[in-house]
């Protein structure tokens, strides 16, 4: 993002074409915290911050909540989650937790469907499709990204007052509010275990964390909170890094 002035009801505006913020050794949950907040402010995996602090496949945590910030979390293992083309099954849900004592010797009477289970809550893939992108408002893109160390993690689409923020594919809400830094009112949006996309600078947020939503529909209002002209910065992160959204949504005039 763009280095901006602040505004009267939120934080100080730091310059978001600065290098990162330095990622500490741990950090302590305050309320209206989300992981993924946590996560995407400190470009690490949300994934990778779950198991390194041994967080469920709800991604539940709460204020005072200690969470390590080391390597783990920001390497998260590999595994099955290779494309996010992969066709939706029937069964969305990221998987069940509570089996992981149990002993691993086969019983005579299992099937061999009990097996399946047996993989890491954690790396089930919450199977959202995501066969096309479309753009996330109207208007001429004034600000683009950067993958330098100064860099600029999305970009800057410039437009009025309430013009409406659409997401760009389907997913689930996780983070709405104005807790995060330079940002002003911004939405995150879980498409998949790899692909997050955050809207910023808003003026109205019109969903809630927590709220499944379809792609085209409108999310929030353009605004200028946080920053110092009326826009929208739009980011992808895949895995918890930021890329360039310009290569994911479709070639406009």
């Amino acid at each position: 993002m763009s280095a901006c002035t602040g505004a009267p009801n939120y934080a100080p505006v730091s310059d978001l074409h600065s290098p990162p913020e330095r990622v500490p050794g741990s950090y302590v949950v305050r309320s209206g915290d989300t992981l993924y907040s946590i996560a995407f402010r400190y470009g690490l995996d949300f994934r990778g911050l779950a198991a390194a602090n041994g967080i469920g496949s709800d991604y539940r945590i709460v204020p005072g909540q200690r969470l390590n910030l080391n390597d783990r979390a920001r390497a998260p293992e590999r595994t099955a989650v290779s494309a996010p083309v992969r066709r939706p099954s029937k069964t969305p849900t990221a998987g069940k937790t509570g089996a992981s004592n149990s002993p691993s010797k086969p019983t005579a009477a299992s099937p061999p469907v009990a097996r399946v289970p047996a993989r890491k809550p954690t790396q089930v893939v919450e199977t959202t499709a995501l066969t096309a992108w479309q753009w996330p408002t109207a208007g001429k893109v004034i600000r683009g990204f950067s993958g330098s160390e100064y860099a600029h993690k999305g970009i800057d689409i410039a437009g009025k007052q309430e013009q409406p923020v659409k997401a760009v594919a389907n997913g689930v809400v996780v983070y709405a509010g104005s807790g995060l830094v330079g940002y002003g009112k911004l939405l995150i949006v879980k498409h998949n275990e790899r692909y997050l996309s955050a809207y910023a600078h808003n003026n109205r947020l019109l969903v809630k964390e927590g709220e499944s939503i379809r792609q085209g529909q409108v999310i929030a209002r353009m605004g200028d909170t946080g920053t110092d002209r009326t826009k929208l910065h739009f980011e992808i992160r895949k895995d918890g890094k930021p890329i360039n959204p310009v290569s994911l949504l479709p070639k406009r005039n």
